[in-house]
Formats: structure tokens, sequence, C-alpha cells
């Protein structure tokens, strides 16, 4: 597996294991939302709605003793035979972030992710918390197929942009200082450009350099990735 969860902090999971994570209690302002039942909404929602995809993995990770969780569905279609559809979500028990969803794609040959647009927050847990959430899901599913097809269209114009290594080390700097890469991430970056463990980004492109990154991304804690991923698709995608 990949993403997020290459930290000491947090665990792959699977979703019976999300479903035993107690959920807290429930006060006078606020309601939780349980990771299990958003994860499964998200699926069942997504199944309906997005037509002509199917469900191709699905990847979940915990992390503070179950606090925080995030989340991958990736579907397939016959648009890209390179990537599928990704539906990222998170959640948190701790109330250290609310829960949001993302769409973005997933590179079949490492797991890579890419966001682009704007995450869909939900920012209140009151009463009528599922059915706001509800709106929410349908609202970001209809719009995913779009963004879907403009990371595939950005993924190809990468491609078509050579990249010398200077350039590569350059942009490094720029997304340390845009606060997207952290000091420890940059080795991985820098080590995955001079030798790519995956021959699909032995071309010196743009592409293969996002894919760097991306590599390295998935050593971010779970409140960050999707932020992180979107700012990275809007320096290298064109946005």
């Amino acid at each position: 597996m990949s993403l997020m969860m290459h930290t000491s902090s947090g665990n792959y999971c699977t979703l019976d294991e999300i479903k035993e994570v107690p959920l807290p209690n429930e006060t006078r302002t606020y309601k939780p939302v349980s990771h299990y039942d958003l994860a499964v909404n998200l699926g069942d929602v997504s199944k309906g709605l997005l037509r002509g995809y199917e469900l191709d993995k699905t990847m979940y990770g915990l992390a503070r003793d179950g606090n925080q969780m995030f989340g991958i569905h990736t579907y397939r279609n016959g648009i890209s035979s390179e990537m599928g559809l990704s539906v990222g979500f998170r959640n948190s028990y701790d109330k250290s972030m609310s829960v949001g969803i993302a769409i973005g794609a997933s590179v079949f040959v490492c797991d890579n992710m890419a966001f682009t647009g704007n995450i869909a927050i939900m920012r209140k847990h009151t009463q009528n918390v599922w059915n706001d959430l509800e709106e929410l899901i349908i609202t970001t599913i209809y719009r995913s197929q779009n963004n879907f097809h403009k990371i595939v269209e950005d993924a190809q114009e990468m491609k078509s942009h050579y990249l010398s290594n200077d350039n590569a080390f350059r942009m490094i700097g720029l997304l340390y200082g845009n606060g997207i890469v952290t000091p420890r991430q940059i080795p991985t970056v820098k080590k995955e450009w001079l030798s790519p463990s995956y021959e699909e980004f032995a071309d010196r492109n743009i592409w293969s350099f996002y894919n760097c990154v991306t590599e390295a991304l998935k050593s971010s804690p779970p409140n960050k990735i999707m932020e992180k991923h979107i700012s990275l698709h809007e320096i290298l995608g064109g946005n």
C-alpha cells in the first residue's frame, strides 16, 4: 500500500478495524461523525453516482490512537489506463480536523496521489450533521468526474515538459519554501528523481518529478495530506 501511513503515528487498517474505534460521546453541541459510517456512506453514494466506474481498491489509515482517520476509494474506467479516479476523505474524533472530502487520482503503478480543486469540508457537527454530510458527499461526487478528467489532462501536459536536474533541484527549493515538502521529505524527492523506484518515471519531465514529490508526501500526517497534494498540483499542474 501507499498513502499517508509511513509515519510512526499512523497505521494502515481495515474497514472492520475502523468500525472498532470507539465513537466519542455526543454532547448538546457536538455530534461526532463515525469513521466507519463516513467510509461506507461515501462508498455507497459513489457507487450510485459514478456510472461507468468500478471500485478498484480501498485504503484506510488511522493515527493518534484512532482519533484521526484518512481513506481513499479508487475507481477504474476507460478514460485512463494509468490512473484511477480517487475520492479521499478524512475525519477525527478529537476535533483536530473537520470531515473533509477531496477528489483526485491514484497512479496505479505506485499508488501515488494527485488531488485538485478544493476540499469539501463539513464545518459543524450538530444534530443534523448527517443530512448536511449527505448533501456534501453528493455535491462532491457529482463534480468528481470533471476533476478527474482535468488531472488526466494535466498529467499528459506535464509529460511534455522536459525537466533538467538543476531545474528539479530548484523546484525542490520552491516546494520547501511553500511548505509543501518538509526538510525530512527533501531527501526522498531527490532520491526518487535521481534514481526512480519505478521505471515509469525514468523520463526527465515534470510528471516524473511530480511523482517523486507525491512519493515523499506519503509521510505527511493525515490532517495535512490533501492540502499538500492540492498545493503541489497548483504549482506543477499549471492551475
